[in-house]
Parts: C-alpha cells; structure tokens; sequence
C-alpha cells in the first residue's frame, strides 16, 4: 500500500497535536501517561496559589497543584485538587498546609501527616486544609500592636501638645522671656561675681596663706590641750567626786529619816515655835535697851553711887 503525501501529512498533525497536548499538560503538573492519586483540599483564601505549584511531604516534592475551582456548595471556597505522583502513603486525617516557599511569595502545599491515624487516604479524599503564616504575616502581626502603641503615642502627644498650647497664653510667653532674661542677668552677675572673687583671692594670697597657718598652730595647741587632759588621773577625780556625791546622799538619807538635830530642826514644830519666840523676846529687849538704856547700864565720872532711891 502506498502512503500518499496526505496520509503522512495527517499523521504528523495528529502527532503534532498529541504532542502538544501532553506538553500542555506536563507543564501543568499533569503526566497523562501516569495513573497518578489525586485528593482534594478547600481553603477560605489560596493567596497566590496557582496550577502546577508543588506539593511535598517532609519537604520533597511528591506531586502538584493541578486545578483551583470555587466549590459547588455556594460559599466561595476555593476547592484544590492535588495530584500525587509519588507512591507515598498518609492518613485520612493528614493536613495539606498552605505555605510560602520563600521570600518572594512563591506558595506550595505540604501534606502534614497524622501518624497515630492507621486509616490510609485514597485517591478522592478531601484533607484538611490549613495555612502556615507567611513572613509577611507573621510581621503585619508584630507590627499591629506596635502600630497601634504608636498611634496612642502621637494621640497623647497631640493631647500634651493642646495642653502646653493652651498653658502657653500671651501673658505665659511673655511672663516665661522675662524669666529668661532674669536668669540671663543672674548669670551675667554670677560670672562678674566669681571674678572679683578670684581677683580678691589672688590679691590676697599671703594673707590667706597665714590664717590657714593660724587655724593649723591653733588646731595643734588645741591637740597639745586634749592631750593633756587625757593624760590627767581623771579617775582619781572622778572618785572623790563619786565619794562626795554619795556622803552627800547620806546626809539627805539621815535628814529624811528624822535622825539628828538638823532632821529635829526641820521636822520639829515645837523647836520652831521657840526659836521664833525668843527671837521675838529678844528683839523686844533690844527696843527696850535702846529706848531706856539708863535701866541696864549706871555709870559716873565721880564714882559709884551706891544710895538707893
């Protein structure tokens, strides 16, 4: 049989077409010439996943993200199907993790799996879907906070900023220069001050010089007299002082307990009464004498006279 031009013409078109269609579809992720497991996951939000995205397990690639399609249920979930070309076994209740390959935002799939679950997972599951937060995630979440600390911050600041406005009325500001210029003059005068000081003390140097010589001479005489008396017998002194102070008790001791005359003097009602009494007796002998001393004493430049009247 002969093969016309067309017939060859027509084989290579469908060759051609074949081949661009397993090419198509390798890109893609897809070998049709591989009976390869497939399992569905559903996520809220996909951020950036696309077809042919990888899926790995423990960080080997074991397959890819073949189609992305909204769920028939009406909520807007975005449903994925994964195709599994790798033979590797996972339970039903394993995790198919959405996470970021690196900085620049590329997305894969990790299939997470849940050892303690003996129930293997067939071509058709649905996992469960969950998202690893991203760099950029994880820094939006650190910087919320801080976000919001700052913006308290320049609030306050925008309060305390009114308030010193407010506390800051003409007659403050004016009130506020003068005390500068007061604190300025001061300090000018401090300045002048401090000069005059230390041009008196310069003047004054020897002068200066002696006195503190004097102080010195006069802190060692000073030294010379403690030591002096330190070297004194004070415990001699301080004896007789103690001797003194305790015959002195005694005496008060006796004096309270009635014994001898000067307690009898003091206590003694009686002894009083006659003291005051003869010397009221004898101030009144004293008046007599001076008013009649001719009754108490005879005397005559010729004798005595010895006739009685």
């Amino acid at each position: 049989m002969k093969i016309t031009k067309e017939i060859r013409t027509g084989v290579l078109v469908m060759t051609g077409l074949v081949m661009t269609i397993f090419s198509f579809n390798y890109l893609k992720g897809i070998n049709i010439l591989d009976k390869s497991r497939y399992f569905l996951v559903v996520y809220d939000n996909v951020e950036g996943l696309v077809p042919s995205n990888p899926v790995t397990i423990n960080g080997y690639k074991i397959g890819n993200v073949q189609k992305i399609n909204f769920s028939d249920d009406g909520t807007n979930k975005l449903e994925i199907k994964l195709m599994i070309d790798n033979e590797v076994e996972f339970s039903k209740s394993s995790k198919a993790e959405l996470y970021e390959t690196g900085l620049i935002g590329g997305k894969a799939i990790a299939i997470i799996p849940n050892y303690e679950d003996s129930s293997i997972a067939v071509s058709g599951d649905y996992l469960l879907g969950t998202i690893k937060p991203g760099l950029t995630e994880l820094v939006n979440q650190k910087l919320t906070p801080l976000q919001e600390k700052l913006e308290s911050a320049i609030q306050n600041a925008d309060k305390v900023m009114l308030n010193v406005n407010e506390l800051l009325s003409d007659d403050t500001k004016t009130s506020l220069q003068q005390s500068i210029v007061n604190f300025k003059s001061i300090s000018e005068s401090l300045y002048e001050t401090t000069g005059n000081l230390n041009s008196i003390i310069l003047n004054n140097t020897s002068s200066i010089e002696n006195s503190l010589k004097n102080i010195e001479s006069s802190a060692e005489n000073f030294n010379e007299i403690t030591e002096s008396v330190s070297d004194a017998n004070l415990s001699d002194l301080i004896l007789e002082l103690n001797s003194t102070v305790s015959n002195f008790n005694l005496v008060l001791t006796k004096i309270n307990s009635g014994n001898g005359s000067v307690s009898k003097l003091l206590d003694n009602d009686a002894i009083f009464n006659n003291l005051e009494k003869a010397t009221a007796e004898l101030e009144a002998l004293i008046n007599d004498v001076k008013a009649n001393p001719s009754r108490y004493v005879h005397f005559s430049i010729f004798g005595k006279n010895t006739s009685k009247n």
